[in-house]
């Protein structure tokens, strides 16, 4: 909105051509965001549900959460949505992107409060319509310009195309995000270094087209707007880490983990390469993910003819990996938390370098 409003502005103070610059957009966004969230969350976390605690996971003090406010996914969304507002220029089909994002979260956050928790199919139904939407959203209705990793060039990929495989992207992030929540501050945390580093690609890399000629990539202006989107969420999250670090006085629940996760999706696809979650989100997706892999392979195995025993090390290993960790590597939730964050930070930019650079 204020970039919109700048050009009237500017006629009645200079100085209010600032508002044009998206690097000030962008601070002011996450800024802005971090306060709302941090002075405004515990006025608002009493009103949410009660977290019931994991039985299932006992043994790795999945009850330690019984009782603390969950679902502040739900409020930091709605408190980063002025942010979103005022900073961020988005046109109208982002527009309608964000809408279907927040209705990912809105699903969480039901989910959440229901005395009864959302059988799978249901969960996986309003996952599937949601990603479609933002899928073809993002695709503005017609055939999609990407670039892919180790090969130069860019494809234009029909709508028919695009959308199914968009939508498993967005599908897969947003689970696998919502699965690596269960240790205070580690979903949050990785998304929101994930989030920060993606807006730094999309504002100096696909929108700045100097630098995306170097690195041999379609240039997207449009991909500036979204950095500035992503430093509010990202601002906003942060000011809900501040509460989330250990012990945790509130959790985020479904309706943050999910909008974080699809929030991430979406990002990376408007990059114009899908293939770059992978390196802005290893740790989240082999964190995460890694159960739903673990699932596939051991299905294909049995109906190929192939016994993989209980001894054997893929059903040893226990997922989401922080489990693993905590239950048999005897790692601490401080351990899990710092150790996750610093290989994210470590394998990040190698990714980066192998699936952009080298083309």
């Amino acid at each position: 909105m204020l970039y919109y409003l700048s050009s009237s502005l500017i006629r009645l103070w200079g100085p209010f051509r600032l508002l044009q610059s998206h690097a000030l957009l962008l601070a002011g966004g996450a800024l802005t965001a971090a306060l709302l969230v941090w002075v405004l969350l515990p006025k608002l976390w009493n009103s949410l549900p009660r977290d019931r605690g994991k039985a299932i996971c006992k043994d790795l003090g999945g009850m330690k959460s019984a009782g603390k406010p969950t679902g502040a996914g739900f409020w930091v969304s709605l408190l980063v949505l002025p942010s979103i507002l005022l900073f961020a220029p988005l046109t109208r089909w982002d527009a309608f992107a964000v809408v279907a994002i927040y209705a990912a979260m809105l699903f969480g956050y039901l989910d959440d409060r229901a005395a009864v928790p959302w059988g799978e199919l249901k969960k996986g139904l309003l996952d599937a319509v949601c990603a479609v939407a933002i899928a073809y959203f993002l695709a503005k209705g017609h055939s999609t310009v990407v670039w892919l990793p180790f090969l130069k060039g860019e494809w234009a990929v029909p709508m028919w195309l695009y959308v199914p495989g968009a939508a498993f992207v967005l599908w897969f992030t947003m689970n696998a995000t919502n699965c690596s929540d269960g240790v205070d501050g580690l979903a949050g945390t990785l998304t929101v270094i994930a989030l920060v580093i993606l807006s730094v690609m999309l504002y100096i890399v696909v929108g700045y087209r100097p630098v995306a000629n170097y690195f041999l990539i379609p240039a997207s202006p449009e991909a500036a707007r979204w950095a500035i989107l992503l430093m509010s969420v990202a601002g906003g999250f942060g000011g809900y880490l501040w509460y989330n670090a250990e012990p945790s006085k509130v959790l985020m629940g479904d309706a943050g983990s999910r909008f974080l996760g699809i929030l991430l999706g979406a990002a990376t696809l408007v990059t114009g390469n899908p293939f770059l979650v992978l390196a802005f989100a290893p740790v989240v997706l082999v964190n995460g993910g890694g159960g739903l892999a673990k699932l596939v392979l051991l299905r294909l195995a049995k109906k190929c003819g192939f016994d993989i025993g209980e001894g054997n090390v893929i059903r040893r290993i226990r997922f989401p990996l922080h489990d693993h960790c905590k239950k048999n590597l005897g790692w601490s939730n401080a351990q899990v938390l710092m150790r996750f964050t610093l290989l994210q930070l470590v394998v990040m930019p190698v990714l980066f370098v192998l699936l952009v650079k080298i083309r």
